[in-house]
């Protein structure tokens, strides 16, 4: 049964295979570091306003915690586009692995690969789009106050 596996130029054939895969696990990383150092910032942010909310009173309590709740979704929107990543990455490792099992056992693993690699792209698809409503949700939740943009300061120069 294993006796294709003496094959040099199978192995190296089957090598071939998997190196696809470990490029789209490279990306798949890359994206988890982005969505991990987003979810920092969003965490950072939310407890600094946590303390504001526990200190404010009336407009300024209402605004601190619509922000924290806006904070709460985005959350969880990086948390879910986190996990779905990974479970693409852990389908994608999967089919290297049947990659070679099946390459160098001779085992019909195909249609297997294929169902794989198709649920990992679905994850992936899915943790992309639940980064993109993160994004969107975070840049529409960054409005600066109409009462901050007419401000003027006053003269201090006392003329």
């Amino acid at each position: 049964m294993f006796a294709a596996a003496d094959s040099p130029a199978l192995v190296a054939q089957v090598i071939q295979l998997a190196v696809a895969p470990v490029f789209l696990l490279a990306g798949v990383g890359a994206f988890l570091n982005v969505c991990a150092s987003r979810l920092a910032r969003i965490v950072d942010r939310a407890r600094g306003i946590e303390a504001r909310v526990l200190e404010t009173r009336g407009e300024e309590h209402d605004r601190a915690l619509g922000e924290l709740r806006i904070l709460d979704r985005r959350m969880a929107l990086v948390s879910r586009a986190i996990f779905l990543s990974v479970l693409s990455a852990v389908l994608t490792c999967a089919v290297v692995v049947l990659l070679f099992a099946g390459g160098l056992t001779g085992a019909h693993v195909g249609t297997a690969i294929a169902l794989l690699f198709i649920a990992s792209m679905v994850s992936l698809a899915f943790g992309f789009a639940l980064f993109l409503v993160e994004t969107r949700l975070g840049s529409r939740a960054v409005r600066i106050r109409p009462a901050i943009l007419q401000h003027e300061a006053d003269d201090a120069t006392g003329d």
